[in-house]
């Protein structure tokens, strides 16, 4: 990429498309194109295939997806697989038939097998059972990056996959029910901080063991990899290394500053016991995060106070 290119990034108001135009934009790039989804429906071909004969975007960040939680991903998984199977084969195959000079596919952790040796190493995909709450999504999620590979193998083109670990910051999903483990917790100690709560209920034991990285760290890896890496496989992105969930909360607790105590509700589920990325190849290719769990949990709780009558709850 030239600081000219013509960039599409798709999902750009997400927690991670906002990333990546932000670290897009530092960098000096000038000629970033993106549509929300009222403007442009990435379900519906027709509509997709239109704005890339449009556009002709150069160069394509693919980031836009349905996430959620474990109790989202549970609850509507025929949402979760279809919206993102149509979303990833539209997008792919219009940045096929448009000739993009490169396109980056982001998975996800969540998708490797639900025992995966730990740390997990790219070629654990499909080594496995999945786990069964985030079926729906990761099925979608594989086929994305296996397309990728085989437009990659087939046609010659310069598709690449990176697979993220658990994301946060700036834009995340705060809502209770559909959120991921850490906004959530930010948004239950804060509000029961405001309240003068006693208590807060956290799901499952506190045992599984997670990692977690800021949301610019991953962007600025997006692009690195984008400027640096053409191969066939996909790429963990992640910092290689973990906390447990009770750990986490007690440290979302200090740094928000709630002096209540902490209910784990043993009843709820508990998700993949650990998840660790192996971040190797990503290191020998001379990226590392810079961002430590602390500070981007600070930051975040910054985001999320300054933004709070702002933020829409889906």
């Amino acid at each position: 990429m030239d600081k000219n290119s013509k960039i599409y990034v798709a999902g750009h108001r997400g927690l991670v498309g906002s990333a990546i135009v932000r670290n897009l934009e530092s960098k000096g790039y000038k000629n970033i194109i993106y549509r929300t989804s009222k403007e442009l429906d990435l379900t519906n071909q027709q509509d997709v295939n239109k704005f890339f004969d449009d556009e002709k975007p150069e160069y394509v960040f693919l980031a836009a997806a349905k996430v959620g939680g474990i109790h989202a991903n549970n609850t509507y998984p025929a949402d979760f697989i279809y919206e993102n199977l149509m979303i990833q084969s539209n997008v792919i195959k219009a940045s096929h038939d448009s000739k993009v000079k490169k396109l980056l596919f982001l998975g996800s952790t969540c998708i490797y097998p639900k025992m995966a040796n730990q740390p997990i190493k790219e070629e654990y995909l499909l080594t496995g059972s999945l786990e069964k709450t985030n079926e729906a999504y990761a099925i979608a999620k594989i086929a994305g990056l296996e397309m990728c590979k085989f437009f990659k193998r087939q046609y010659g083109d310069n598709f690449i996959s990176c697979m993220p670990t658990n994301l946060y910051g700036p834009n995340d999903n705060f809502d209770l029910k559909n959120s991921h483990v850490l906004p959530a917790l930010i948004r239950k100690m804060h509000e029961a901080k405001l309240n003068k709560n006693d208590t807060v209920e956290i799901w499952g034991t506190g045992k599984p063991l997670r990692e977690f990285l800021y949301v610019d760290d991953m962007a600025d890896a997006c692009v690195f990899l984008m400027e640096n890496y053409d191969g066939e496989e996909h790429i963990n992105i992640g910092t290689g290394e973990e906390i447990s969930i009770k750990d986490l909360a007690q440290l979302i607790k200090k740094i928000v500053d709630f002096d209540g105590e902490l209910v784990f509700d043993n009843s709820m589920p508990d998700g993949t016991p650990k998840k660790l990325t192996d971040v190797s190849k990503l290191h020998n290719l001379g990226w590392k995060h810079k961002v430590k769990l602390n500070k981007g949990i600070e930051l975040s709780y910054e985001w999320y106070k300054k933004n709070f009558d702002e933020i829409e709850y889906k």
